[in-house]
């Protein structure tokens, strides 16, 4: 299984940009999906999850009601909407899988991950 996250890029602060981890194998629509970030200096934080059917997602407060994650299993693919951004939002984000199944906020949960995509913010 093999994750490419894209869409990162240099924004101000108030705009939108929208992130894609694309995932390979015939099995995506089973996984359980998760972003997490990690600005310089700082630990590696869970920000968004989705189940394997879209039906169950959950965010981290920081977040909560400014992004939105989503995926296509017909494209094999998992987003994330991010709107109102802001200079704390910069970081590498980064898209893992559960190839099991289930979804959770602790890296741990997730077996594959990708390469991350920079995204930077300024104020």
């Amino acid at each position: 299984v093999q994750l490419q996250a894209s869409g990162g890029g240099l924004v101000q602060a108030g705009d939108s940009l929208r992130i894609s981890c694309e995932v390979s194998g015939r099995t995506f629509g089973s996984y359980g999906m998760g972003w997490f970030r990690q600005a310089p200096g700082k630990e590696r934080e869970f920000v968004a999850l989705i189940s394997w059917s879209g039906l169950t997602t959950d965010y981290a407060d920081s977040v909560r009601g400014r992004f939105t994650i989503s995926r296509d299993n017909a494209k094999n693919t998992v987003y994330l909407q991010m709107n109102s951004l802001k200079p704390e939002d910069a970081a590498i984000y980064y898209c893992a899988a559960n190839s099991f199944g289930r979804y959770g906020r602790l890296q741990g949960e997730y077996d594959f991950w990708g390469q991350g995509t920079q995204v930077t913010v300024s104020s």
